[in-house]
C-alpha cells in the first residue's frame, strides 16, 4: 500500500513538473525602432565614438523591453541594424563589431563581461534580459579572426558577419546566428561559408531565427520549419516596403500563413526610406501589426500566442484550379510590370465576373464581387511565371487581383496606396508547381485583413464575408525554389576587402528597394 501510495505521488508530482515547465501560450513582443544613425563617415571612428551610438540606440531599446516585460512579455524581438544603422563601409563598421562566441560556452555577459574580451553592448543585452527576466532578440556585428591557413580568408585577417543573438531570461547568450543571404549593399559583411540553421528551446516551444532577405530563399527560413519543427520565427528586419506584393506587413504575415507558424518581425521605423511594417503574426491570422508612414516614433506591440503550433492541413494549391475549365472571356489581354516582372493582365470590366489568365505553365482562376464598378478606378487580374532578376535571383508565381495606378491599364501594376473599391468577395487560385504559396490580402492605407479570408485545403484563397475596407491586392506568392540559380552576396570572402571598388553603392541593408 505504502508503495502504491509513493507510485501515485511521484506520477503526480512529475505531471506538475511537467505543467509547470511548460506553457500553452505566451506573449510576445516586437519593437519597431526608430535608429539613431551616426555621422557619415569614410575613415573608423574610435570603439569610444562608436559605442556612444550604440548606447543611445541601446537606452531606447531598453525602454522598449523594460516596458514589454512588465506587460509580461516572454520575448521581445528588436529590429536589424537597430543598434548601430547603415551606411557602412567594411573598414567604418568594425568599430561597433564584437566576438560573439558559440552559444555552447554557456556564458551570461552580465556576470562575467570580461570573458572573451571587450564585449560592452553584449553585456548590457545580457543584463538587459536578466534584470527583466525576458529572452532579448538583438541584431549586431560579429568579427572572427582568421589566417593565411583558411584559403576563403579575407585579406584584412578577418570574417564579419551581421549577426543575430538571442540572451533567455537568465542573461545567457543561448543563439547566435550569421545571416546568408545578404542583400546588395552589405558589403560590409561576409557570406557565413553554409547557411547556419539556428534553434533554441524555450518553455514556449521552439523558436528558429533568421534575419531579413533570408525570408526569400529555401535555406535556412523554410529548412527551420520543415526539417527542424520551430513553432515560432524571430526576424530582425529593416525591410524597404515595396508594393504591390512585398510590403512588410502583407509579406510577412503571408509567410506565417504559407509556413504555418508564428512569426515576430521587428522593423526598423525610417519611413523617409519606406521602412515600417512590424507585426506578430500567427498561422491563422496577424494579431499585431503596425505601419506607420507619418510619424517618427518607434513602436511596441504586443499579444499572446499558442505556443505549440498545430501545422494546418495541407494546402494542394493546384487541386482546384487544375480541375476546372479556363473562365471565358472577351477581354483582350496585356502586359504590366510589378517590380520588374513582366505579367500578363485581363481587366476586370465588370461589377461582377469570372476570370482566367495564364502565363507559362501558371494559371489563375479570379471569381469575385465588387460593391460597385467604379470609373475612376481599373483592377486587374495576372500572372507571372519567371525568373526575378532584380535586386535578386529568385523563381516567382504569381497570381494576384491588384488595383492599377490610374484608371488606365498601361499603369497596373505599379506601387498604388490606396484604393476606394471594396469587394463583396472573392476566389482565387492557380495552377502552382510548388507546395510554397503564400497568400497576400491587403487593403487601403497598407493594412491588413485579419479573419475575413482564409485557405482551402484544395488551393482556393476566398473571403470569408465582405472586406472591411477597400481593396488593394489579393495575391498567392509562390516560390520554386529549386529554379533560383541562386547569386550569393559574394562567394570569394576575400573580394570583401578595403580597395576594392564597387560599380553601385545601396546604403540600405535587406531592403528590397531603394
Amino acid at each position: 500500500m505504502i508503495t502504491s501510495r509513493l507510485l501515485v505521488y511521484v506520477a503526480v508530482l512529475v505531471l506538475c513538473v511537467i505543467k509547470v515547465s511548460s506553457r500553452d501560450t505566451f506573449i510576445a513582443a516586437v519593437y519597431e525602432h526608430a535608429v539613431k544613425l551616426p555621422n557619415a563617415t569614410l575613415v573608423p571612428v574610435s570603439h569610444e565614438e562608436a559605442l556612444a551610438v550604440m548606447n543611445q540606440n541601446l537606452d531606447l531599446l531598453e525602454a522598449a523591453i523594460t516596458s514589454a516585460a512588465n506587460q509580461g512579455a516572454h520575448i521581445i524581438v528588436t529590429p536589424e541594424d537597430g543598434i548601430y544603422g547603415w551606411n557602412f563601409s567594411r573598414e567604418t563598421i568594425y568599430p561597433y563589431l564584437e566576438d560573439i562566441p558559440d552559444p555552447g560556452v554557456n556564458w551570461i555577459p552580465c556576470n562575467n563581461p570580461k570573458r572573451f574580451g571587450y564585449t560592452p553592448v553584449q553585456e548590457r543585452l545580457s543584463c538587459l534580459a536578466k534584470d527583466n527576466s525576458i529572452y532579448v532578440v538583438a541584431n549586431i556585428g560579429d568579427k572572427k579572426p582568421c589566417n593565411a591557413s583558411d584559403s576563403q580568408c579575407p585579406l584584412d585577417g578577418r570574417y564579419q558577419y551581421n549577426t543575430d543573438v538571442v540572451f533567455d531570461s537568465q542573461g545567457k547568450l543561448v543563439a547566435r546566428y550569421h545571416k546568408h543571404n545578404l542583400f546588395m549593399g552589405e558589403n560590409q559583411f561576409n557570406v557565413p561559408k553554409k547557411p547556419e540553421i539556428v534553434t533554441f528551446d524555450t518553455i514556449f516551444g521552439r523558436f528558429g531565427v533568421f534575419t531579413c532577405f533570408d525570408i526569400l530563399f529555401y535555406d535556412p527560413a523554410v529548412t527551420l520549419v520543415k526539417d527542424f519543427h520551430v513553432d515560432t520565427i524571430v526576424f530582425p528586419t529593416a525591410w524597404m516596403n515595396v508594393l504591390p506584393h512585398l510590403s512588410a506587413i502583407q509579406f510577412h504575415s503571408a509567410w506565417a500563413m504559407g509556413m504555418g507558424v508564428n512569426f515576430l518581425a521587428s522593423n526598423i521605423h525610417h519611413p523617409s526610406k519606406r521602412m515600417t511594417g512590424s507585426g506578430i503574426y500567427a498561422p491563422d491570422s496577424p494579431r499585431a501589426f503596425h505601419y506607420d508612414m507619418k510619424t517618427k516614433e518607434g513602436k511596441l506591440l504586443l499579444s499572446q500566442l499558442d505556443s505549440y503550433t498545430h501545422h494546418p492541413i495541407v494546402v494542394n494549391w493546384t487541386s482546384y484550379a487544375s480541375g476546372i475549365k479556363a473562365f471565358p472571356t472577351e477581354n483582350q489581354e496585356f502586359t504590366g510590370t510589378a517590380f520588374f516582372d513582366e505579367f500578363t493582365f485581363l481587366e476586370l470590366t465588370r461589377v461582377t465576373g469570372n476570370y482566367t489568365v495564364c502565363q507559362k505553365k501558371l494559371c489563375c482562376h479570379l471569381s469575385y464581387k465588387m460593391s460597385e464598378k467604379r470609373t475612376d478606378e481599373v483592377y486587374a487580374l495576372g500572372a507571372f511565371d519567371g525568373l526575378h532578376v532584380v535586386e535578386g535571383r529568385y523563381y516567382l508565381q504569381i497570381c494576384t487581383l491588384l488595383k492599377c495606378k490610374t484608371a488606365h491599364v498601361h499603369t497596373c501594376g505599379g506601387a498604388v496606396e490606396t484604393a476606394s473599391t471594396r469587394f463583396d468577395m472573392f476566389s482565387l487560385s492557380g495552377t502552382f508547381g510548388t507546395q510554397y504559396v503564400f497568400p497576400e490580402v491587403l487593403l487601403s492605407e497598407t493594412q491588413l485583413a485579419p479573419g475575413e479570408f482564409q485557405v482551402s485545403s484544395d488551393g482556393r484563397l476566398f473571403s470569408m464575408k465582405p472586406l472591411s475596407g477597400p481593396l488593394l491586392t489579393v495575391t498567392l506568392f509562390g516560390r520554386i525554389y529549386e529554379k533560383d540559380q541562386t547569386l550569393k552576396a559574394s562567394s570569394d570572402p576575400r573580394s570583401q576587402v578595403p580597395g576594392v571598388m564597387l560599380l553601385v553603392i545601396i546604403p540600405i541593408v535587406c531592403s528590397l528597394s531603394w
